[in-house]
């Protein structure tokens, strides 16, 4: 039962008290660039989720194996492996998201996140809790990116998925699209602002301040 509990709150915790998007803001640069439209972000979300989970079991496998002068050279060739099987997956089958995706998929190589679970969890941990928190962590990211596409395409463009929501005015509609929501400024004022309430509902996940200001001192 223990151990139960203690795999539940490894999966659960990277949803929000340790989401490695908004708390150790990981991974930010696909969450602002492929966030445009909620189908790239279920495809780069998906694809980053199937690569940390499988890079951290096979690490944990031979982590016992890896002299541990060369153990980050490892990994990036794991990762990047897996990588290049995942991009050669999504041009054969949906080349178009593909396209869209452009060098993000295989940016995945250098994601923090990613190098981050398997170098700080999976190389000294058993295979299920690895492959767990790998998924949890993955789970977290997508989070992100789904509710910043989700928001992006829908007061951008008045779709999601590509199925028209908010009806548009050039189509009789009255609904006018927020341009600015597909440019790049947006991810970072929603990214920004998911940061903010997130840490107004969990104040502890708030970093202490570097100086503390002195107090004033009554006049004499």
């Amino acid at each position: 039962m223990l151990a139960r509990e203690g795999l539940l709150a490894t999966l659960t915790g990277p949803l929000l008290e340790r989401n490695p998007v908004t708390l150790q803001i990981l991974g930010i640069c696909s969450a602002l660039a492929v966030t445009t439209s909620l189908d790239t972000a279920l495809t780069m979300s998906v694809s980053l989720t199937i690569v940390l989970v499988l890079s951290a079991a096979i690490v944990s496998l031979i982590r016992r194996h890896i002299p541990g002068t060369i153990r980050l050279i490892v990994q990036i060739v794991i990762v990047a492996s897996l990588v290049i099987v995942i991009d050669q997956v999504l041009q054969a089958y949906f080349f178009d998201i593909s396209q869209r995706l452009s060098v993000f998929v295989g940016l995945i190589t250098t994601n923090c996140l990613v190098l981050g679970r398997t170098e700080s969890f999976a190389r000294s941990n058993p295979v299920l809790p690895s492959v767990v928190d790998a998924l949890g962590n993955g789970l977290g990211y997508s989070l992100v990116l789904i509710v910043i596409a989700a928001l992006r395409e829908l007061f951008g463009a008045g779709k999601l998925l590509g199925h028209v929501v908010l009806p548009l005015a050039e189509e009789g509609g009255w609904f006018t699209p927020l341009s600015l929501m597909l440019l790049a400024p947006s991810a970072f004022f929603l990214l920004g602002g998911l940061v903010w309430a997130l840490r107004s509902v969990l104040p502890e996940q708030a970093e202490a301040p570097e100086v503390t200001p002195p107090e004033p001192q009554e006049p004499r």
